[in-house]
């Protein structure tokens, strides 16, 4: 009877063997969250504990944030600034684009004064030839011609003051215009100096943002390292968030195992912490290199000191999480897996 129950035994592990692959190098693993401050300051509160449980969102801890928040209120003032600055230089350019209009009515007028003096300066060059005419033929005065010749000369000399008058207006034009062309570039560099103080005040209020921590998914605390009034710098550790919504287990596989894993396969999972119960799991992934490949010093084969060494592969298996409500699985646990290759 004892060789026969020897031999069922051994019938039975050889065909389990055949129809799966074994490990007990195996861990379960979740999602790991190192939480830290984007800026550098003192603790001010902390609201969260060693294996304290915190929802997504929930508040872990505060840096002092006076200065940042003055930061934020000098940003402010300075967009108030700049925004009054617009309105200043908007003004100056309506000024400036008034006074441009008032130049080209002048040219206007001045081109009117130059017409009509023209016109005076031919009626008098008119009135000077016919009183000559009438002197030479004795049927004119001495005074009449004088007379005459002193309104030609009037005349002729207002003709130029206008055409200075016409130029000295064109001069103004240009001149309103230019500064009325400054003006709108003001404006324009007003409008940038605005935009620039509106991210300004955005980073401002983005780096006072950062005086918090905040939750980045329902989980636990864990190995919290921070105390009030600690100066911790940016990106310094302060905890870990462990997200226990999903867990899975990562299973090395000797290279000569991998050959009938595949995904999609069942699995079982049995954890050294609940030795009594077998949860159920598939696989999900086989990572795309070996463990050694991926270390911080991979081996070197071309080195002239190769010695082969049976390498393992990491398998991805997720657990059917209706089962994980009923039991605590913290990343790191042992576990032996058995997957189904049939």
């Amino acid at each position: 009877m004892v060789l026969l129950g020897g031999a069922f035994f051994a019938y039975n592990r050889i065909t389990y063997g055949m129809a799966h692959e074994n490990t007990e190098n195996s861990q379960i693993e979740a999602n790991l969250y190192p939480m830290s401050f984007r800026v550098g300051g003192f603790v001010d509160k902390i609201f969260v504990a060693d294996n304290q449980q915190v929802k997504k969102g929930d508040t872990l801890a505060i840096l002092d944030s006076r200065d940042l928040a003055i930061k934020v209120q000098q940003a402010q003032i300075a967009l108030d600034n700049a925004i009054a600055n617009v309105d200043v230089v908007a003004a100056n350019a309506g000024t400036s684009v008034a006074n441009a209009n008032v130049s080209n009515s002048n040219i206007g007028t001045a081109q009117a004064n130059v017409d009509a003096a023209d016109v005076r300066v031919w009626q008098a060059t008119q009135d000077f030839n016919r009183i000559q005419t009438l002197f030479n033929g004795k049927s004119a005065t001495q005074q009449q011609l004088d007379n005459a010749k002193a309104a030609k000369e009037t005349a002729e000399k207002q003709l130029i003051a206008a055409q200075k008058q016409l130029i000295t207006a064109k001069d103004q034009y240009t001149a309103s215009g230019a500064g009325s062309t400054a003006a709108q570039r003001q404006i324009r560099l007003a409008q940038i100096t605005v935009d620039q103080r509106k991210s300004d005040l955005d980073m401002a209020k983005l780096n006072l943002s950062y005086a918090y921590v905040l939750a980045p998914t329902d989980g636990f605390v864990s190995r919290k390292s921070i105390q009030l009034g600690q100066l911790v710098n940016p990106g310094q550790s302060i905890c870990t968030v462990v997200d226990n919504s999903k867990v899975w287990v990562v299973a090395n596989f000797k290279e000569t195992q991998i050959e009938d894993i595949k995904i999609g396969q069942t699995v079982t999972v049995e954890v050294d912490a609940y030795p009594s119960q077998k949860f159920e799991g598939k696989v999900e992934s086989i990572q795309a290199g070996t463990g050694a490949k991926f270390s911080l010093l991979p081996p070197d084969n071309s080195s002239g000191n190769f010695v082969k060494v049976v390498q393992r592969v990491p398998v991805k298996i997720v657990i059917d999480n209706t089962q994980l409500k009923e039991y605590v699985l913290r990343p790191g646990m042992n576990c032996s897996i058995a997957v189904d290759t049939k």
